[in-house]
């Protein structure tokens, strides 16, 4: 290894031996592997800024043999590995472990096959998620999942996280699009998981590995579906005095039989913001209802027409179609920036992921706004109606001592409503360091303790994101991976908590 480096790594406060880091640059070259303090800033936290570690090290592999050749290294010294895209996850899932190594994607962003007669296309896992429609747009299809950073959010992070959009009310989350997956798992094994056929024989591998968050290994390639652009597009908005009627719009254009592309809620904070932010011209009103209908013209016209209906009907004081491409671009430019935008209405804030029934929407926003009020800090809401995913932002101020710790409490009390009402704690950003312990809110031991067994059997020596996801600790001491009883359990003197 270049004296350089090792002196670089020294200097870092790197625990990973120069032996360790001669193999490394072994198999990524001298130019793949980070080590200089300032330079590992850059990779300490993903969007949950709030929780930030140095990682001792990062590298930045070309191909998946290089990443093979990086995970090999890692198995053979059991040193923890995190894979990272863009870092644009707000859940702390890229998080580096400060005895491990990070490694980043961006180098890997290559697309690798497109294969328009069977409507697929292969990629690398750095690949931006935008890139993917670019890519096959002329010819007439596009990528469906559309996280509101898929202008630089990557493929890889997507099917960790299983990302969603507002457009997965029709087509469907990440893991609907995945086809095949070429992975390395936490011994350096590489592996396809998927199939070209349809109903392939034996257990989802595939399946399993979409939204489990790193911790399984890590993904080199993603063959994705891609779909034929629809005939015709069209954009309504509707503007409400409250955001419960926009909610009940919500439920009767369900019951209408009428499945939009995309249905999303705005308030009035974050339609502001958003205003201020990107110009997108919505309404001023205290909710905001965004509708898509895709798919062939008379069908699309016909249901528009029912859908400017009910949203009347449910004191919609304002229906406004958008009436070109531009408009329509502005629309939904206004709605993915929402959650940057809210950086004009606080120093800081939490952007929450849970999910409901939609029948419960009202009620929900309702006990949201109640214990804001508590708290004393205020929650924006923009979220994608139609799947019943609230993003509840929470803001607040770090400087003012104990306001963090408020909008943390406010935050998890937010999740455990979710939980109550018979819904989730996450629809889209994974659960990663932040909902650790919301997870055991919603799920018992036995469920958990499955979970692990699954975990363990992909990664034994739990090296692979470790410490994500599972609520730790149950037992101080206890070690992390398959629950295994702990000495002062059996003896009778501790318990679970």
């Amino acid at each position: 290894m270049a004296t350089a480096t090792l002196e670089a790594a020294k200097s870092s406060g790197s625990s990973l031996s120069g032996a360790v880091l001669a193999e490394i640059v072994e198999a990524v070259g001298k130019d793949g592997l980070i080590v200089e303090a300032n330079q590992l800033q850059t990779y300490e936290c993903d969007g949950l800024a709030a929780l930030r570690t140095l990682p001792c090290a990062v590298v930045l592999p070309r191909s998946a043999a290089e990443v093979q050749a990086v995970v090999k290294i890692c198995a053979k010294h059991k040193i923890p590995f995190v894979a990272r895209g863009a870092g644009t996850g707000l859940s702390g899932g890229a998080m580096p472990d400060a005895h491990g190594i990070v490694i980043g994607f961006a180098r890997m962003n290559r697309i690798l096959d497109v294969d328009l007669e069977n409507q697929r296309i292969t990629v690398q896992p750095g690949v931006i998620n935008a890139h993917v429609t670019q890519k096959v747009s002329a010819a007439g299809y596009f990528y469906a999942p559309d996280p509101s950073s898929q202008s630089v959010c990557t493929i890889g992070g997507n099917v960790a996280e299983n990302a969603g959009g507002a457009h997965c009310l029709k087509y469907g989350f990440t893991t609907t699009h995945v086809l095949g997956l070429d992975v390395v798992l936490p011994t350096g094994e590489a592996m396809h998981f998927g199939a070209s056929t349809v109903d392939a024989p034996g257990y989802d591998l595939a399946g399993v590995f979409v939204g489990s968050e790193g911790t399984l290994g890590v993904v080199t390639a993603v063959t994705l579906r891609i779909v034929k652009k629809p005939e015709t597009v069209q954009v309504l908005l509707a503007a409400y005095d409250t955001i419960a009627q926009a909610g009940q719009t919500v439920s009767d254009i369900i019951a209408a039989a009428i499945l939009p592309a995309a249905m999303e809620i705005m308030d009035r904070l974050s339609i502001e913001a958003a205003e201020a932010s990107v110009h997108p011209n919505y309404p001023e009103c205290e909710a905001l209802l965004l509708i898509e209908l895709d798919g062939p013209a008379a069908e699309v016209d016909l249901q528009m027409k029912q859908v400017r209906e009910l949203c009347r009907a449910n004191g919609a004081w304002e229906d406004r179609l958008a009436q070109s491409a531009n408009e329509r671009f502005l629309v939904w430019k206004g709605r993915k920036a929402a959650f940057a935008a809210a950086g004009r209405l606080a120093p800081d804030y939490i952007v929450q992921d849970g999910v409901i029934p939609r029948t419960k929407l009202p009620i929900i926003l309702e006990q949201i706004a109640e214990i804001s009020a508590e708290a004393g800090l205020r929650v924006t809401n923009v979220f994608h109606a139609g799947d019943g995913n609230l993003h509840p932002i929470v803001l607040y101020n770090a400087s003012i001592p104990g306001q963090e710790e408020l909008a943390v409490d406010l935050s998890t009390r937010i999740l455990h409503l979710c939980v109550d009402h018979g819904g989730s704690i996450t629809g889209e950003h994974g659960v990663g360091r932040e909902k650790q312990q919301a997870l055991g809110y919603m799920y018992s031991e036995p469920d958990l303790d499955t979970m692990q067994l699954v975990r363990c059997a992909f990664d034994p020596e739990n090296i692979s994101n470790p410490d994500k996801l599972f609520p730790r600790p149950r037992l101080c001491g206890e070690k992390t991976g398959h629950y295994t009883p702990h000495p002062l359990e059996v003896a009778g003197i501790a318990e679970y908590f």
